[in-house]
């Protein structure tokens, strides 16, 4: 049975032995990446600096709450506004998996100039389990490279050190429990490294990431307001994804072509498989209803995908 005291000790003492000096870790405020940046901050305190970066791929509002929080937790955190670099880099780019190691490497890139200013030897990663089970290497298939592994560049110029390789997403929440987090930290659903980029299909413009934004605050505000008021219970991870595709529609008497979200919402313990949501007809009627009110330039179609994890993954890219 894993013991996350156990395992929390263990890791402060064998982080303090490795760590010789200044190290950044790359932040994003999810569960993973915040459970680490606690560990290591137990560990080497103020030599540590937290780098959130801005892709222009985050959700709502969520640079700012996430400073915020990190702060509030005794992180030393700086924000780092690279969003449009990574739109130029991302253009005219439509393959997954180039996406993932195009994201992957630029992460690292800007990574690596605070680093040299901060004479940073070490870089901490959020990585677990499943993101190197699921990249790839030996006899395993690459279902999809995740940017902090499949993703990262052979040329790095800092030691990467990942506290939480071993463990899967069910233990992490447990660690992060243990550590102190606020609940909605600890059980804060996953969110994707490459962000919205990943819930674009096809070329992921600064256009498209403002929609899905929207959709993706859209889908959670329902939900969470739906479980809230205990019309359903809080699915593992929900979102939306916009389809590169088109449909014909109307909007009052004049006809509309407009882009199609999907709205995904899974049951799981630790991502590696998932079953759909059965979510209430009444809160996917909301959700649909408010995003193509709120996006009708955009969107004039919604529907729900009920394809479990195998054979399809989670995330659509």
């Amino acid at each position: 049975m894993f013991k996350p005291e156990k395992f929390i000790d263990e890791k402060v003492a064998e982080l303090k032995g490795q760590i010789k000096g200044n190290a950044v870790i790359g932040i994003s405020g999810g569960v993973d990446s915040t459970t680490a940046a606690i560990l290591v901050n137990k560990a080497i305190g103020k030599n540590l600096k937290g780098i959130l970066v801005d892709t222009g791929y985050m959700r709502k509002n969520e640079i700012g709450y996430n400073e915020k929080m990190l702060k509030s937790l005794g992180v030393n955190t700086r924000v780092i506004d690279a969003s449009e670099r990574f739109y130029a880099k991302l253009k005219d780019v439509i393959e997954p998996e180039q996406k993932r190691k195009i994201i992957g490497e630029l992460f690292i890139r800007v990574f690596e100039e605070v680093a040299e200013k901060e004479k940073a030897e070490y870089f901490i990663q959020g990585t677990i389990a499943p993101d190197w089970i699921e990249s790839g290497g030996g006899l395993r298939d690459t279902i999809k490279s995740h940017h902090n592994v499949g993703g990262l560049p052979k040329d790095i110029k800092f030691e990467i050190v990942e506290p939480l390789r071993d463990l899967y997403k069910d233990e992490v929440r447990l660690v992060g429990q243990k550590l102190g987090l606020p609940e909605e930290v600890y059980q804060r659903q996953p969110f994707p490294g490459p962000g919205l980029a990943v819930r674009i299909l096809g070329e992921p413009t600064k256009e498209k990431a403002e929609i899905i934004r929207e959709a993706c605050a859209i889908v959670e505000e329902e939900i969470e307001k739906a479980s809230k008021n205990k019309e359903m219970v809080r699915p593992w991870q929900y979102f939306a994804v916009l389809l590169p595709s088109k449909t014909v529609g109307v909007h009052g008497d004049v006809r509309a072509y407009g882009n199609i979200v999907v709205v995904r919402a899974v049951e799981s313990k630790d991502g590696m498989s998932a079953s759909y949501s059965k979510m209430p007809h009444s809160v996917l009627e909301r959700i649909s209803v408010r995003i193509t009110n709120t996006l009708k330039q955009h969107i004039n179609r919604v529907v729900f995908d009920i394809t479990n994890k195998p054979p399809g993954t989670i995330e659509y890219e």
